[in-house]
């Protein structure tokens, strides 16, 4: 785990598949990092954690959320808002949907899915390379084209290296779990979720369909708009973090007042 300095507003990272809590060098560094208090963990199967010894639940949506909720309560974090990447906003979302103390989700690279194999393939551009989100076993050219996918150019010898490491059971139990259904109706609880949802993507996002998060019904999606970041593809937190990181500050921003307001009215109803 990594954990900021900062005692500010607690802000809960998860990476994607494949990758891990390194991913998020350049907002620790940032005045992210000063400001609020960053923790990004390892999912398991990545990075410095373990792989699971029963991948078929553990790497479930509904496992992988259980143990990333059991993180929020051994660090007994107070409203925190959790930022999910792919994969971990597929989490984020199904941890969201099972706890009252989520102070905001912020979602990139992650198109709420409805149940089933079609609903969940609407969010996604069709193209061969997307196979690999499910394939178990990866040869020397997977890295590669995996490394690309998610990063385009902007990748490094560090992430190869993440992706060697990662726990291919996950990759294929994640997405049975996924096309069969289980957890929660992401689609829904995304339009009827009565907490802030931040999008916030890459402009040239070869994995998202922009058409798809941009006409889904939300319940209080921040600022009325989804964000796109210009220049920036699956990863706009590490392509373009500057412009990312600015949004993302604006967001923790706007929801760090929100309890504040909430106890202001909860006052003046039982005045």
């Amino acid at each position: 785990m990594r954990e900021s300095k900062s005692a500010g507003t607690p802000v809960l990272l998860l990476h994607g598949s494949g990758c891990s809590k390194d991913v998020f060098a350049r907002q620790f560094d940032g005045v992210l990092g000063e400001i609020y208090r960053l923790i990004a963990i390892d999912l398991p199967g990545h990075g410095q954690s373990d792989n699971a010894t029963h991948p078929e639940t553990t790497y479930a949506i509904e496992g992988m959320a259980a143990v990333v909720s059991d993180v929020v309560d051994a660090l007994s974090l107070t409203r925190p808002i959790v930022f999910g990447w792919s994969l971990g906003g597929h989490i984020a979302i199904e941890m969201a949907s099972r706890r009252s103390d989520i102070a905001g989700l912020a979602l990139t690279g992650t198109p709420p899915i409805g149940r089933g194999a079609i609903a969940s393939l609407r969010g996604f551009h069709a193209r061969w390379d997307m196979l690999l989100a499910s394939k178990e076993v990866f040869t020397p050219r997977d890295v590669e084209r995996y490394l690309h996918l998610c990063f385009g150019e902007s990748g490094t010898p560090a992430f190869i290296e993440a992706i060697k490491r990662s726990d291919g059971k996950l990759r294929a139990n994640f997405l049975r779990s996924m096309l069969r259904g289980d957890g929660v109706d992401q689609k829904r609880f995304v339009e009827t979720a009565d907490l802030p949802i931040a999008m916030i993507n890459g402009a040239d996002d070869p994995i998202v369909r922009r058409s798809y998060i941009e006409h889904l019904d939300y319940e209080w999606l921040w600022e009325e708009r989804c964000q796109f970041i210009e220049g920036a593809a699956h990863a706009p937190f590490w392509e373009q973090a500057v412009m990312f990181n600015r949004v993302l500050h604006r967001f923790i921003k706007d929801i760090a007042i929100l309890p504040a307001v909430d106890a202001e009215q909860e006052a003046t109803r039982r005045a």
